[in-house]
């Protein structure tokens, strides 16, 4: 995605930089038009540095290319942070002073202001008119969050954080449609994330370690290459991201009810919940008493239906063309490897792609980084992929990018 980057003169614009490197880290394409005054809170060089792009706030640098015009052509969005009381006044009234209101009034896409001020120049009535008249255009002003300003004042005015701005940013572009070039444009994704609970009465429960962090970034990546995705979330640690459909659920057999339901949908399915094999066979309706005079309860455990199998069959007998991926979490044993276990699993689910986990106490469940190895029913090579559960799943959702243009080309 292209992304021109607005910077406006406040003391929020070096919390900026970290916005910066969010979109950059997502695989989009950034532009940073800093205002003349923005440079003097954070330097060109940094905005070049963290972009990878070279910064102009003029309209006289590189006229041959005609920048002005361009860049609003070109971006697929636009983010103005921090967007300042004087930037929110020249961009209600079509003001074109320097190289950013002139990529403003050019620009063909979707918009997005982030306000950062003090609470009374927020407040004020000139303020709130010019942002009462950009909304009406149908740019999208977010709120500025309440805290600590400049100084020793506190109140509405400060910059919301980077994660909410990419957000709300990622989900804008969710809702205003998705540049033909993204490599999942057009496509639909369902992604399975964190781990079932199957109850023993009231208050306990079987569950597993899962804390759904993977399949939330699974679904990010999934969001910014283009697709519509949808998420169903069993048991998780962190919130969805937004710009996706979220469905929850909480026992295996809830999950393989959506499942199958959503799949029947979309174009890929990633089951990268961590499912509960077993379940027990009885649930109390009332809490299991520990008790003196009775003996220790004898929980009887049946088998959970194995979901990515069945939706693999349900794929083939319908001749779809419906790329299915399974996630196995692995140990080893004395009978063989991690990876001899997973070509084995592979085999028997016949998904198209198998990412493996080599899990234990302090890998992997809970952590913020991952390591897996993705096999192929097609006979590629294991690929290996290692780092953040961000850096893991945008490099999953490139291979499953890759297969659909290879493998199910679009009809």
């Amino acid at each position: 995605m292209r992304i021109v980057l607005g910077v406006g003169g406040g003391i929020a614009a070096y919390k900026v930089a970290s916005l910066l490197r969010l979109f950059t880290e997502a695989g989009h394409d950034v532009t940073v038009i800093p205002t003349e005054a923005a440079t003097r809170f954070v330097g060109v060089a940094t905005w070049e540095a963290l972009s990878g792009n070279p910064v102009t706030n003029s309209v006289f640098d590189d006229v041959d290319q005609v920048k002005h015009v361009r860049l609003g052509h070109e971006a697929d969005l636009i983010v103005v942070a921090p967007a300042t009381a004087d930037l929110l006044a020249r961009a209600a009234t079509g003001q074109a002073s320097d190289l950013l209101t002139n990529t403003l009034l050019m620009a063909s896409g979707p918009v997005l202001f982030a306000p950062a001020m003090h609470t009374e120049m927020w407040q004020h009535a000139a303020t709130q008119a010019n942002v009462e008249t950009l909304r009406s255009r149908g740019v999208t002003v977010l709120e500025p969050a309440s805290g600590r300003l400049t100084g020793s004042d506190s109140g509405p005015g400060r910059l919301p954080e980077p994660e909410a701005i990419f957000e709300a940013a990622i989900a804008l572009m969710q809702d205003t449609g998705v540049p033909a070039h993204l490599p999942l444009a057009g496509r639909t994704v369902t992604i399975s994330a964190g781990g079932t609970r199957e109850p023993l009465d009231p208050v306990r429960f079987l569950g597993n370690r899962s804390s759904g962090k993977q399949g939330v970034a699974l679904a990010a990546a999934a969001r910014d290459a283009g697709a519509t995705v949808r998420l169903v979330a069993a048991h998780m640690e962190v919130p969805a991201p937004a710009g996706v459909e979220l469905i929850a659920v909480e026992t295996a057999l809830q999950l393989r009810e959506v499942m199958l339901a959503a799949a029947a949908e979309s174009d890929v399915v990633i089951m990268a919940a961590a499912v509960a094999d077993f379940r027990p066979a009885e649930v109390s309706g009332s809490k299991i008493k520990k008790r003196d005079d009775t003996a220790d309860p004898v929980i009887t455990l049946v088998r959970n239906p194995d979901i990515l199998h069945e939706l693999v069959g349900v794929r083939d007998a319908a001749g779809s063309s419906q790329l299915v991926v399974g996630f196995a979490a692995e140990t080893g044993d004395e009978q063989g490897d991690v990876l001899s276990y997973a070509e084995a699993k592979l085999k028997r689910k016949g998904c198209d792609l198998l990412v493996v986990n080599h899990v234990g106490a302090d890998k992997v469940f809970g952590q913020d980084n991952n390591s897996v190895v993705i096999l192929s029913r097609a006979g590629a090579e294991p690929q290996s992929a290692s780092g953040s559960k961000q850096d893991v799943a945008a490099i999953v959702i490139d291979r499953v990018a890759s297969e659909l243009s290879r493998v199910f080309p679009r009809t």
